[in-house]
């Protein structure tokens, strides 16, 4: 059968309809609704969606200061160079499509914060990791930087040139930790304990950092930055015999490696941190002069934005953080942890106090003469002299034996306020006594209680220096259930004073590792939420005053005078950072590496 074409159906149908015209008219009407439909589904959704789409693909945080052709961020008010409080208004509504994928209420979103505003910050997506309830790891990974070897591992090949009067090649071996030790007297646990050098953090840390368990290799997410950048080990090969060009060059090489990172853009560097296994006074130079101490890493203008976990902090800076010591425990498993602990409760001690160290006749200051002839002439004291040549201070079992057999273990300021005599003391279960709020209350706030009596007695330097105190008196009036009480309370901090084994990992205990890196990521955390609402976390910030702020209980923004104001004093010649006193201290320290333990 032929099939009719179109043509001809449409004209029979025409006539069906009643006529050309009428058909005619129908057409137009049909048109005119459809374009009218057409026009109005368009507006919907192209235009005004459009316009919405527009605004939340805009990221860059809008500059504080209108000249500035780059983002300007608000920062954390323990940072030196903080911009003015003025911010971009927080009170805009939060548009209900622009939350995101959960059904439970984020922290980020409040009814007064615009969804919008947050978008703009690129760190935001690190930030809603936390929200993600099935993700162990929310809210804690980290970032590593790889570093070119010339920042760590060349420097572990050239080891003989990391100190003048120590090879440090063997205590760069086992990951940091050194060479074992042997439990010839039975001091120590038949695992676990090594020769460690009191320097040798910068490698622990990065060993350690291997283990973490919320790596991450996508920046985006990270809570923090880590910079495996062995500071400590790269300033002790230029300190003595160096001009300061040798001594700043490894220092401003990492500074423009990392500024032209990508990650490096996102907070300038506040998010970042590294470790030096030296005390701060090493990276203060004030000056070019060839005779001032160390180089000027942390006086660098992108250095101050990154934290630098130090083993001695200042207390007027506000870009360096103190961290423990290295001991001679390196524990592989939570059970190391637990039996040591056990051992050190049912340990009888003889001494009521002890001290191993030396005087320090050069500096008039030092009450450590008169710590000396107290224990000399007390028949419940126990002294342990240091010095040059053979001694029982060089000696790990010799000094951790006197530990393990007293109450309380005296810890004078050494050359600087620490020693990491205090921490192998505390792992004895020996109960510290400083002398110096600067020796640790303001040092270890992140491992340490706010609440220096539950673990420590504290005497006054000048009750020894002026009023000729009995340091035995002082202690005995303790009561036997009080010592006691402070003994456990020292036992237990053992495991957050420690560093485990890079090798291995603890299973539920958080060693001084952890400790130290959930600190800085509760920062870097407080820090982008401040600068999403538009605040600073304290008021009336006074870098001076950078000891007081760690010692704020939660809430409180302001610092006034503080009993302890009269052991900060800056020194007279104004030099605070690394002029005077403190550059001093830290050539003494370098001194003393000769002794052993000082």
């Amino acid at each position: 059968m032929r099939r009719r074409s179109p043509t001809n159906v449409s004209a029979e149908l025409m006539e069906k309809g009643g006529g050309k015209n009428q058909h005619n008219r129908l057409c137009l009407l049909a048109s005119l609704s459809a374009f009218f439909w057409i026009l109005l589904l368009y507006f919907h959704f192209v235009v005004l969606a459009g316009s919405t789409v527009d605004k939340s693909v805009k990221l860059d945080p809008t500059p504080l200061n209108p000249e500035s052709k780059t983002p300007a961020f608000v920062i954390d008010n323990r940072l030196p160079d903080n911009p003015s409080k003025s911010s971009p208004s927080t009170s805009e509504t939060i548009p209900s499509n622009a939350t995101p994928s959960s059904t439970e209420t984020t922290p980020l979103e409040t009814t007064s914060t615009s969804s919008q505003k947050i978008e703009k910050f690129p760190f935001i997506r690190a930030l809603r990791t936390v929200e993600n309830k099935s993700d162990p790891c929310g809210g804690r990974y980290i970032y590593v930087h790889d570093l070119p070897s010339r920042f760590n591992e060349d420097m572990l090949k050239e080891c003989r040139s990391l100190s003048l009067w120590t090879n440090m090649c063997k205590f760069t071996t086992n990951a940091g930790m050194g060479p074992p030790l042997e439990n010839v007297e039975g001091v120590f646990s038949n695992t676990g304990w090594y020769a460690t050098n009191q320097f040798a953090v910068d490698v622990i840390f990065s060993n350690r950092m291997k283990q973490y368990e919320c790596l991450t290799n996508d920046s985006s997410i990270a809570a923090a930055i880590f910079v495996p950048f062995y500071a400590g080990f790269d300033i002790a090969r230029y300190l003595w015999g160096h001009n300061v060009s040798r001594r700043d060059a490894a220092s401003l090489d990492l500074v423009d490696w990392l500024m032209k990172r990508p990650e490096w853009g996102i907070m300038q560097g506040r998010d970042h941190f590294l470790v030096a296994g030296r005390i701060t006074w090493d990276f203060r130079r004030l000056t070019d002069e060839e005779s001032d101490w160390g180089n000027k890493l942390l006086f660098l203008p992108a250095a101050k934005n990154m934290s630098m976990l130090v083993v001695e902090s200042s207390p007027w800076n506000a870009n360096d953080f103190g961290i423990p010591y290295p001991t001679y425990f390196h524990p592989a498993k939570d059970a190391d942890v637990f039996t040591w602990q056990d051992r050190m409760r049912k340990l009888e001690r003889k001494w009521l106090f002890s001290f191993a160290g030396a005087p320090r006749p050069d500096n008039p200051k030092s009450i450590r003469g008169q710590i000396i002839d107290q224990c000399k002439k007390s028949k419940v004291g126990k002294l342990l002299e240091c010095d040059f040549g053979e001694s029982k201070c060089h000696s790990p079992s010799s000094i951790m034996q006197m530990f393990q057999s007293s109450l309380f273990c005296l810890q004078p300021q050494g050359d600087s306020y620490t020693r990491r005599s205090a921490f192998d003391s505390m792992l004895a279960g020996c109960i510290p006594v400083f002398f110096h709020p600067g020796s640790a209350y303001t040092q270890y706030t992140w491992h340490l209680p706010k609440n220096y009596t539950t673990y420590s007695v504290f005497i006054p330097e000048d009750d020894i220096r002026k009023r000729n105190v009995s340091i035995e008196e002082r202690l005995g009036q303790i009561s036997p259930e009080q010592v006691k009480i402070m003994r456990d309370n020292v036992i237990n901090l053992i495991p957050s004073l420690i560093y485990a084994d890079p090798r291995s990992k603890l299973e539920t205990l958080k060693d001084a590792f952890d400790v130290a890196a959930q600190a800085v990521i509760d920062k870097v955390t407080r820090l982008r939420k401040n600068m999403i609402e538009g605040r600073t976390e304290y008021d009336n910030f006074v870098e001076e005053n950078s000891w007081k702020y760690a010692l704020l209980d939660e809430g409180q923004r302001e610092v006034g005078g503080h009993e302890w104001d009269p052991f900060f004093s800056k020194p007279k010649d104004g030099n605070a950072d690394s002029g005077g006193s403190s550059a001093e201290a830290a050539k003494n320290s370098w001194k003393n590496e000769r002794r052993g333990q000082s």
